[in-house]
């Protein structure tokens, strides 16, 4: 049987929206530039800026700030090459503030498998609720077991990967979490410079999460301040948690950088990409 070529260049443009996501149908861009609406903005800065010595005294100023979360980034000098604190350091934390807690587990995996109960305890909140507990993909072999192990200890399991690590290594858990963090340093040590390629990856985690109509919050880590450069940037692409360590510490008025950060992020969840 002879077709034309108008035929033939109709099969194929129908067969091509043959294969055409079903979830995109009818679903309209909003003005992020991507699928579905802006989350919640929130703040959560890391301790790793502040006085060792006077840690609980510097959470209980943050939370007075306002901030969202505490991040707490345990590093075990194999990881990544630094050395932080462990699970009592932050349970004595929790006596000085009632502040939600979430831990970044940078350790390699024998410690992960080992200690990852008691991080998820010391994590929870004053009354038992659930703290976020972040596993880095580049350390867990199993990785569905350790998501699975933070939830059923009463954790919220998140996962978190490195800059040079692709989006597609946790395509497969994104229904297991609460929260993907995108660093967007090399992690370690504070003060580092944000890197811009990782906009591209956190647009591409947006719409992953929107097309299957998943609950999961995009955060960022590394470099970012209150530039259109950094939380801007992120925001635009479809973050919506924002963790600022030295980029808050560096304010003498600390709830004044948790409205600037804030107010900058929703500008820019308003903004094309």
């Amino acid at each position: 049987m002879m077709f034309s070529n108008s035929i033939i260049a109709a099969l194929l443009v129908s067969g091509a929206n043959a294969f055409a996501p079903a979830s995109s149908a009818g679903r309209a861009a909003t003005d992020l530039g991507l699928y579905g609406e802006p989350r919640e903005v929130q703040i959560i800065p890391s301790v790793l800026p502040a006085d060792f010595g006077k840690l609980g005294a510097d959470c209980k100023a943050l939370e007075d700030a306002g901030v969202d979360r505490i991040q707490f980034d345990v590093m075990d000098g194999n990881f990544v090459p630094n050395l932080t604190f462990g699970p009592d350091t932050i349970k004595w934390c929790r006596n000085y503030v009632k502040t939600p807690f979430e831990t970044q587990l940078m350790v390699s995996e024998k410690c992960t498998d080992a200690m990852l109960d008691q991080f998820t305890e010391c994590t929870k909140g004053p009354n038992g609720e659930p703290g976020v507990v972040i596993v880095h993909v580049e350390a867990c072999t199993h990785l569905h077991r350790a998501l699975g192990k933070i939830r059923d200890a009463g954790g919220s399991p998140s996962v978190a990967l490195n800059p040079h690590t692709p989006a597609e290594m946790i395509e497969n858990v994104l229904d297991l979490v609460d929260h993907v963090l995108v660093m967007t340093v090399n992690p370690g040590f504070g003060g580092q410079a944000y890197i811009p390629t990782m906009t591209d990856k956190i647009k591409k985690l947006r719409k992953w999460i929107v097309d299957r109509d998943l609950d999961v919050d995009i955060e960022v880590d590394g470099g970012i301040k209150a530039t259109p450069e950094t939380i801007g940037a992120c925001a635009a692409a479809g973050a919506n948690c924002f963790i600022a360590g030295s980029g808050l510490f560096a304010y003498d008025d600390m709830a004044q950088g948790v409205k600037e950060l804030t107010a900058l992020a929703k500008e820019y969840q308003a903004k094309e990409e």
